[in-house]
């Protein structure tokens, strides 16, 4: 059961939620990880500022190394947990992120992803899309969404709303 566990990532929080339930899977079960990100037109767009715009080698090395330093540090925390893993980069500039991370899996014939998913509603989701939905949708293997932590005015208006019903 989930032997080769796929873990896309990005360098945010809701990431590391991801691999850290990874870890307690792969723990679990004896399994590896996959500890993948794919550096793409969108993540390059985003991340770019006004002083290296020109230079586009510049920005990609940037970007390279950085997520080469994330990986590395997701494939730290996993080793020591006793967890195996391996990192893999991949650049692509043609083909949405969801696209790359099923065709990984494909590739890596993964049991599961594992991933961590905002949780966007509304026009945010509308204007931001949602990678995590769409491998949800689209993946040969089971997907498991972890999601962010709860602001603590979401987590308190939630328990408010909660208390409210059930008086």
């Amino acid at each position: 059961m989930y032997q080769r566990i796929l873990v896309p990532l990005d360098d945010g929080a809701i990431s590391d939620r991801a691999l850290d339930e990874a870890i307690r899977l792969a723990r679990l079960t004896g399994g590896q990880l996959c500890l993948f990100h794919v550096l793409d037109d969108l993540s390059m767009a985003v991340s770019a500022d006004t002083a290296v715009i020109g230079y586009v080698g510049e920005l990609i090395g940037r970007q390279r190394a950085r997520a080469r330093r994330m990986l590395n540090r997701g494939l730290a925390r996993a080793t020591a947990a006793g967890v195996a893993a391996q990192t893999v980069l991949r650049e692509d500039f043609s083909s949405p992120v969801d696209a790359r991370v099923i065709g990984q899996a494909e590739v890596w014939k993964a049991d599961l992803i594992v991933i961590g998913t905002h949780g966007r509603r509304g026009l945010a989701r509308l204007m931001l899309g949602s990678s995590a939905e769409r491998i949800l949708r689209l993946s040969p293997v089971p997907v498991l969404l972890v999601r962010g932590l709860a602001s603590s005015a979401q987590a308190a208006e939630a328990t408010a709303a909660s208390t409210a019903t059930h008086d």
